[in-house]
């Protein structure tokens, strides 16, 4: 077995940034961690150096981007003009959704994960729910659709954790309409026969997600609750009428009616979790549940500013994604948690920076069932970032985590390693520029 080492100028090893850190990967995982320049250790004769490749910048743990919808990135720069609400650009993306087939779905998934890449992410949750035909039949492959997202991943270079969605309703028992029929298998049990046939294939998982309270009846929780128990996404309390419509369905809040049904679980990501009462605060962190905040999709779309603080400190773990994709720049994701809390109490200093980091990296994976990344560890995937720490936005920002939360962004990103393979340089930024524009054009004709 071919072991590669890597020199890393600075990177960011156990919630702290080292000098000198040396790392040996074998086989994709990363086998040995040396601090060559730890103080503490005087005495200590470093070890003899010959890297395979010396990483000049400030390396991080890959990223992960829990929550993704990847056709909704042909909404950006058009959904954003004038004035409307989250239910009038839903209407646009509806549009968008009604158009593609699986040959167009994977160009745009293709081109998605590469500006993701290029960004520093290695790993995405993409929340799935664009399954059938226009008319709602199955393709021939009645996962056509899901099978054309594990590829482009694939020729991407970035993991996924597929989140197959359940979506029955188009509100409290409505039948779905309109290009809702796209999304629909029918019944729960029907949707997991589907779902059990996926073939992942390699540096790809299945995983499962409800679309929201509003298109999942009762008896389908009950279904999810009983034969689902590992990892589980659901948008949840993203807008007040939905919280409003659940009250007057059923008379709870989608918190209490998740955690009714025993869906409220350390395995459960609840993404957005904008509107939330004390209680379900409370609920959400007893079950020591995932919440995922998508900061640049909830301000474009006028969501509001989630109880992040509130909720960790309950006992939730906060993960971080890109949603629609108005913006892929988990960097700016990572902010954008302080500086919207920042604005919501006109106070500042409720997230280090540390903690920030930790969420975009270590917490992500484990949310999306990839609990061995996310970290610059022994027995970790290889997954490295570099940083370019001379850019004008990180120029004189110093060269710990503060300069990666608070000053990088995505366009700061020199390579990236996933798995122990280079999948990324910054020279291939303008090509995959070319490529999205050539997929956007062909989806908009």
């Amino acid at each position: 077995m071919t072991t590669t080492t890597y020199l890393l100028e600075h990177a960011w090893v156990g919630e702290r940034v080292e000098p000198g850190v040396v790392v040996d990967v074998e086989d994709g995982v990363i086998t040995a961690v040396t601090l060559r320049d730890r103080s503490s250790s005087p005495e200590a004769e470093p070890r003899p150096l010959q890297p395979d490749h010396v990483l000049l910048g400030l390396t991080i743990p890959g990223l992960a981007n829990c929550h993704s919808h990847a056709f909704h990135r042909a909404l950006r720069g058009r959904t954003q003009r004038g004035r409307g609400t989250f239910w009038t650009w839903r209407d646009q993306m509806y549009v968008v959704a009604g158009r593609l087939d699986p040959d167009s779905y994977f160009e745009l998934a293709r081109a998605t994960y590469r500006e993701m890449v290029a960004a520093g992410i290695t790993a995405v949750g993409e929340f799935h729910y664009l399954h059938h035909q226009q008319d709602g039949a199955p393709y021939a492959d009645p996962n056509a659709m899901g099978h054309a997202l594990l590829e482009a991943a694939r020729e991407a270079g970035i993991r996924i954790t597929l989140l197959d969605t359940l979506y029955l309703s188009s509100g409290f028992g409505e039948p779905p309409h309109g290009v809702q029929v796209r999304y629909s298998d029918g019944s729960a049990q029907a949707w997991a026969e589907r779902v059990a046939a996926i073939d992942a294939g390699p540096g790809a998982r299945v995983g499962a997600a409800l679309h929201s309270v509003r298109a999942v009846p009762r008896d389908a929780l009950e279904h999810v609750a009983r034969t689902h128990q590992d990892v589980l996404h659901v948008h949840l309390s993203e807008q007040v009428a939905e919280n409003e419509a659940c009250q007057a369905a059923y008379g709870v809040t989608p918190t209490r009616l998740l955690a009714a049904h025993g869906l409220l679980r350390p395995t459960t990501t609840l993404v957005h979790a904008t509107h939330l009462t004390p209680a379900d605060i409370t609920l959400i962190g007893e079950a020591s549940a995932y919440v995922d905040f998508c900061p640049t999709t909830e301000r474009d779309l006028g969501d509001g500013v989630g109880p992040s603080r509130h909720l960790a400190d309950a006992g939730a773990r906060l993960t971080l994604g890109s949603d629609s994709h108005a913006v892929i720049d988990l960097f700016e994701e990572m902010r954008a948690v302080e500086l919207d809390e920042r604005l919501a109490t006109m106070r500042r200093g409720h997230w280090s920076a540390a903690e920030l980091l930790t969420a975009a990296t270590a917490t992500g994976h484990a949310s999306l069932g990839w609990a061995d990344a996310g970290s610059i560890a022994v027995g970790q995937r290889a997954d490295l970032v570099t940083l370019d720490l001379a850019s004008p936005r990180t120029a004189g920002t110093g060269t710990d985590e503060h300069a990666v939360v608070f000053a990088a962004s995505a366009g700061d990103v020199v390579q990236v390693i996933a798995d122990g393979h280079l999948v990324h340089t910054r020279d291939q930024v303008g090509e995959i520029g070319r490529e999205l524009d050539r997929v956007l054009k062909a989806v908009h004709a």
